[in-house]
């Protein structure tokens, strides 16, 4: 006798189920891809009012897709919810199956216990690697293990499984309310009820916080980053200035060593620095000074005087010589020509500060 599926409202479509659910369909016809669909997100949306109604929507989907995991999975879940651990265990079992995976593992211990088997349920969680589970399963399953030991009156050995790495009272994730009430409960077997008050408010703060909106979240972070960056550019803008600075420092050095004239770093010793014109003045002036006192010399002696042939000629010869070497001066520089003193000396000539040879006349 084929079962009745449940009627669908018209405002329920394909679209209202989560997108990965639906690309498990896609081995499905249109037709009947679009009905379960449309069944699964109806029993998705009535779970928490209407259970009954839920598994019934539920059921249907695994008639018209019985080898997809999303459809056993929702059946699994609304079988756990209406108390029928049998029909959940076998739909968990089934899923599993399908897909390889212990995602659904903290369920099967529960059904376990629901079916009144305990020891078979920490069979079922021992003999699962908790490592290659993800974080919200792994403490799911420590939850579920929990309820197994308290099941057998193993109230420390409960308490024992919930201490895993996940459990921040300071921190508060997805897992934390469920980890944290699941913790009071066990304190208050214990007869700790102090600190199973403390978890419990916990718990409460916890589900608090993850009630935020995820807006103010997104806000607050915004805060935070907005600060930290104008932080980070006043660094910056520092570091900028220094590296700056130390290149203008480094300008000179790198002139310095470019120009020829330079003293190289290699060596240590002091350059000889050019003469000061002051001082080739004085050079020239005591040169040109011997010059005048020779010609003095020759001036002096008597013009009709008559000098021997041997002594005159060398005397004409001196004449000039000096009379050649001092003309070129007065035409290359007539502006600098010399001019006699009282005593006769010619005044020291103005030159272009350069220091001469020793020997040099002019």
């Amino acid at each position: 006798m084929r079962i009745k599926d449940p009627e669908l409202p018209e405002d329920i479509t394909p679209r209202d189920l989560p997108g990965g659910a639906r690309n498990e369909l896609k081995t499905l016809s249109k037709e009947n891809a679009e009905r379960v669909a449309r069944h699964l997100a109806m029993a998705a949306r009535t779970l928490d009012e209407d259970p009954e109604l839920a598994h019934e929507h539920a059921q249907a989907a695994v008639r018209h897709a019985g080898r997809v995991a999303i459809a056993r999975e929702t059946l699994a879940i609304t079988a756990y919810t209406v108390g029928d651990f049998a029909l959940a265990l076998r739909e968990l079992r089934t899923h599993r199956r399908i897909t390889g995976r212990d995602d659904l593992i903290a369920l099967i211990v529960d059904s376990e216990r629901g079916l009144g088997r305990p020891e078979r349920a920490l069979e079922e969680g021992r003999a699962v690697d908790r490592a290659t589970l993800p974080t919200p399963v792994r403490v799911e399953l420590a939850i579920a293990m929990s309820g197994a030991r308290l099941d057998l009156g193993e109230t420390q050995l409960a308490l024992v499984e919930l201490d895993i790495p996940e459990l921040d009272p300071d921190r508060a994730f997805e897992w934390s309310p469920g980890l944290f009430a699941a913790r009071a409960t066990v304190l208050e077997d214990l007869g700790l009820a102090d600190e199973a008050a403390d978890w419990r408010r916990r718990a409460e703060i916890a589900a608090d916080a993850l009630g935020h909106s995820v807006d103010e979240d997104e806000f607050d972070v915004i805060e935070i980053d907005d600060a930290h960056s104008e932080e980070l550019e006043g660094e910056a803008a520092d570091d900028a200035a220094a590296v700056i600075g130390a290149a203008s420092d480094a300008q000179p050095a790198a002139a310095a060593a470019e120009d020829p004239a330079a003293p190289s770093a290699e060596y240590n010793e002091p350059v000889a620095e050019p003469e000061e014109p002051v001082a080739a003045a004085d050079e020239t002036f005591t040169v040109e000074d011997e010059v005048a006192e020779i010609l003095a010399e020759i001036d002096a002696e008597p013009v009709d005087a008559e000098p021997d042939d041997a002594d005159a000629e060398p005397d004409e010869h001196e004449d000039a010589d000096a009379a050649i070497e001092t003309e070129p001066d007065a035409d290359a520089a007539p502006e600098t020509a010399q001019q006699t003193s009282s005593d006769g000396a010619p005044s020291p000539r103005k030159d272009d500060g350069e220091g001469r040879p020793d020997g040099a006349l002019f």
